[in-house]
C-alpha cells in the first residue's frame, strides 16, 4: 500500500503525467481532467476496460501490464494506495527521481483555488457525491467534480466547470481526505472500517475529527449514525448541520415510502418539502438529505435543490441492471461493508416483488474479512434469499492463512442458505440452477467482482436449455 506524503510540496508545473492502475474509479476520473487541461497523459493497468476504451478516446496512451518501459518520458507519476510498492514503474520512478504523487495530491494540484465540497465516510459517498452534482446541475449551477462512480445521466466520473464549486468523494481509507482544503464537508458515517490503516476505531473517528474541524465554511454529517454522533460531540466548529431520521437532525426525513423508487419529508427550517427519488432504498432518502443539507448550506433554495437532487439517476456499479434472462434480473453493486450490503439487499427488497434475491458476495481485503466475516453473514443471512459466497479480492494485501470466503460462509446459522464456491464457473452455474423467475441475483464487493456477471448471464441462458 502507497500512502500519500502530507509533508510534501506540491510542485508549481505536473508536465507529462503517468497514471500507474488509470483504469480505476478514482484515477480514471483525475486522468480525465488532466486530459480535459490539456497534459499529455500516459498510464498502465493489468487489464482492459471501459474506462480505458474512454481515456483512450480523450487521448491517452494507456498500455496494459506494468513495466518499467512504460514509464516513458513522463515528468510526473501518479499512483493510487492500491499499488504494490514493488510496482516496476513506481521503483523505476524513484529510482530516476521522477516526481511521484498520490492520486489525492494529483487532485489536489488539479482543484487549486477552487472551493472544495468535500464528501468522506465509509459509504454512501459516491451516491451522496452525485446527487449533490446531479442537484447543482439541475439549478443551474456548473461545478467542477470527480467522483467515485460514472454518473450514469452524465456517462462521466468527472469535469471541469466553469464556476468556482469543486466538488469530490474525498477517500478516507488511506487518510488522504485530510489533505484537503475542504470548504464544506459532508459526513455520511463514521462507520467502522480501514482499521487495517488507522490501527484502531479511536484512530478512525479522530480523523474524520480532524477532516470536519478543517472545513472552512459548514460541516454536514449524519445524526443516525453512532459514530458520526460521536464524532460531532467533538466538534467546535462554528456551523455543523446534521440530517437523518433521528427527532434532533436539522434537516429530518421522515414519511418514508420505500415500495419502489422511493419518496419522503424533509423537515427543514420549521418547513417541509417532498419528493420521489428515481433511485430505491431508504438509505437513498437519507443519502438525499445529506445533499440537500449541503445545497442549501450553500445558499441554494430548499424546494429547487431538492427537485434537482431528485434527477439524480445513479452511479455505475451502484445496483446497477445488468441483464434480464428467463425472468432473472442480474445487478452489480459496489457495496463490500455490512452495512453497505444491507442498504443495497433493503433496497433490493423494496422493488423485487414475490421474487427472491440471491446475493453473490465477494469479500474484499482478507484484514476485513476476518475482521467482519460474522457481520457479513449475519447481514446476508438476514436480507438474501440465498448467498453464493466468492474467495477474498486482496487488493494491496497479502493473503492470510485461513482467510477465504469460507470464512463469511461458515458463519450462517442455517447453513443451507449458502454455497462458498471459489471457481466462477461453477459459482455461476449454482446461482443459475437455484435461481427462478422473477428473482434478483446481485453481485457485492468493490473487487473485480463484476466481472462474473457475464458468466451469470450466460449460465442462466444455459440453464434454459
Amino acid at each position: 500500500m502507497i500512502k500519500p506524503d502530507p509533508t510534501l510540496t506540491l510542485p508549481a508545473t505536473i508536465g507529462r503525467t503517468h497514471f500507474v492502475g488509470i483504469g480505476g474509479a478514482g484515477m480514471s476520473g483525475i486522468a480525465r481532467l488532466f486530459l480535459q487541461a490539456g497534459h499529455t497523459v500516459t498510464g498502465s493497468d493489468v487489464r482492459e476496460s471501459a474506462n480505458i476504451a474512454a481515456l483512450r478516446e480523450l487521448g491517452a496512451t494507456i498500455t496494459i501490464g506494468h513495466d518499467a518501459a512504460n514509464v516513458g518520458d513522463a515528468d510526473t507519476l501518479v499512483v493510487t494506495s492500491a499499488l504494490w510498492q514493488e510496482n516496476p514503474e513506481y521503483q523505476y520512478a524513484l529510482a530516476q527521481r521522477i516526481p511521484v504523487l498520490h492520486r489525492s495530491q494529483a487532485l489536489k494540484w488539479l482543484i487549486a483555488d477552487k472551493r472544495l465540497v468535500s464528501v468522506a465516510g465509509a459509504h454512501g459517498k459516491t451516491t451522496s457525491t452525485g446527487m449533490i452534482i446531479t442537484g447543482l446541475l439541475g439549478i443551474g449551477q456548473d461545478p467542477s467534480f470527480v467522483n467515485g462512480g460514472v454518473i450514469e445521466a452524465l456517462g462521466s466520473s468527472s469535469a471541469f466547470g466553469a464556476d468556482d464549486l469543486f466538488v469530490i468523494e474525498a477517500d478516507e481509507s488511506d487518510g488522504s481526505f485530510l489533505l484537503y482544503d475542504t470548504a464544506v464537508a459532508l459526513i455520511t458515517n463514521v462507520d467502522p472500517d480501514h482499521l487495517d490503516h488507522y490501527g484502531s476505531l479511536d484512530a478512525f473517528r479522530q480523523a474524520f475529527v480532524d477532516f470536519a474541524s478543517a472545513a472552512r465554511e459548514l460541516v454536514v454529517i449524519s445524526s443516525d449514525d453512532p459514530g458520526a454522533v460521536d464524532v460531532t460531540k467533538h466538534l467546535a466548529h462554528s456551523r455543523v448541520v446534521t440530517f437523518g431520521e433521528a427527532e434532533d437532525a436539522d434537516v429530518r426525513v421522515h414519511s418514508i415510502v420505500t415500495d419502489g423508487p422511493v419518496s419522503f419529508a424533509l423537515s427543514y427550517r420549521g418547513a417541509d418539502y417532498s419528493t420521489t427519488l428515481r433511485v430505491p432504498g431508504r438509505h437513498n432518502a437519507v443519502n438525499a438529505a445529506g445533499a440537500f443539507a449541503v445545497l442549501t448550506g450553500l445558499g441554494f433554495e430548499p424546494q429547487a435543490s431538492l427537485d434537482a437532487i431528485a434527477a439524480f439517476a445513479g452511479t455505475q456499479r451502484r445496483f446497477e441492471l445488468h441483464g434480464i434472462v428467463r425472468g432473472v434480473s442480474v445487478y452489480d453493486d459496489y457495496a463490500h461493508h455490512p452495512t453497505e450490503v444491507a442498504a443495497a439487499l433493503s433496497a433490493a427488497r423494496t422493488v423485487v416483488g414475490d421474487g427472491r434475491i440471491i446475493a453473490v458476495h465477494q469479500p474484499h481485503l482478507y484484514s476485513r474479512t476476518r475482521l467482519f466475516a460474522a457481520e457479513f453473514a449475519d447481514v446476508l443471512e438476514t436480507y438474501a434469499d440465498e448467498t453464493v459466497v466468492l474467495d477474498v479480492y486482496g487488493a494491496r494485501e497479502d493473503p492470510e492463512p485461513g482467510v477465504t470466503g469460507a470464512l463469511v460462509a461458515d458463519r450462517f446459522r442455517d447453513p443451507s442458505k449458502v454455497a462458498f464456491v471459489a471457481d466462477w464457473q461453477a459459482a455461476a452455474d449454482h446461482t443459475a440452477e437455484i435461481a427462478r423467475e422473477g428473482d434478483f441475483v446481485i453481485t457485492l464487493g468493490c473487487g473485480d467482482v463484476y466481472r462474473i456477471v457475464p458468466q451469470l448471464l450466460e449460465s442462466l441462458r444455459n440453464a434454459d436449455g
